[in-house]
């Protein structure tokens, strides 16, 4: 079982960058492709980005592409989103989660684990 805890968001204006973590504090994350998702009230959780076992391969969401770079310290057990030029619509609780069976994917079913949740607020 794996126990993941995310950390570091916050309110910032539009344009800002904001730096979120994610740490297993129980087990490990090494073997494992690990992703953001995100849900905004009245919406449904969202792929943000992935991140395969090995750092070789990335892959992000259309809405973030080219804003946000996932990135991982397996040495840490610690996955990170750096969200560059953010905007309104980016407000929304920021989850991460690992998964056991696939190297990179977009659909909720296929992690086994989430974190609790960090709230990422974006005024204009």
């Amino acid at each position: 079982q794996v126990q993941l805890v995310e950390s570091g968001g916050g309110l910032v204006q539009a344009g800002a960058s904001l730096n979120i973590s994610c740490t297993a504090s129980a087990g490990t994350i090494t073997n494992y492709a690990m992703a953001w998702f995100r849900q905004a009230p009245g919406k449904e959780r969202e792929f943000v980005a992935v991140i395969s076992q090995n750092i070789d391969t990335t892959f992000y969401g259309d809405s973030v592409n080219h804003r946000f770079t996932i990135s991982r310290d397996d040495a840490k057990s610690t996955v990170y989103l750096l969200m560059n030029n953010l905007k309104p619509e980016d407000t929304a609780v920021y989850y991460c989660s690992v998964g056991f069976s696939i190297l990179i994917a977009d659909l909720r079913d296929d992690y086994d684990y989430w974190g609790q949740g960090t709230q990422v607020t974006v005024s204009s």
